[in-house]
């Protein structure tokens, strides 16, 4: 099985063992995942109240972090993306460092300046955008404290 398929089969596992893999080695990740800029956002579950940290691939504007809420293309948004919405207090891994961070959704221009400067960085989001009618939410991650 591929890791694709092996993802679609069990998307909670394959991220289970990328948090391990990355948290056990001051976040590096192996295979073809070995290049990759990713960081990990932990936030507070919309419904649940519980924390849920997912991997995600990241772009920096400036002194902040950019993530998208592509879901791969699907039409729906991930639920990630709604608890931030709800609960906008986050924390962020990035490599060996982990601090709390603000989330925010830029809309209109701000979201449209911001896209244009982080397309260089991650050329995957067109493709990812074709895929479905909703626009995919950039969100920008600030440190807090």
């Amino acid at each position: 099985m591929s890791s694709s398929e092996e993802f679609r089969a069990d998307p909670n596992a394959v991220n289970q063992r990328m948090i391990a893999e990355f948290r056990a080695n001051g976040g590096k990740l192996g295979g073809r995942l070995a290049n990759s800029r990713l960081l990990l956002l932990s936030t507070t579950g919309a419904r649940s109240g519980r924390p849920r940290t997912t991997p995600l691939g990241y772009t920096v504007a400036g002194d902040r972090l950019v993530v998208i809420a592509a879901n791969a293309g699907a039409p729906k948004h991930p639920d990630w993306y709604h608890n931030l919405v709800a609960n906008p207090e986050v924390t962020v891994e990035v490599g060996d460092e982990r601090f709390r961070a603000r989330a925010s959704v830029p809309v209109g221009s701000e979201r449209e300046r911001l896209l244009e400067q982080q397309l260089p960085q991650m050329p995957y989001f067109a493709e990812q955008q074709r895929k479905t009618a909703r626009q995919i939410p950039l969100v920008v991650l600030e440190r807090v404290g």
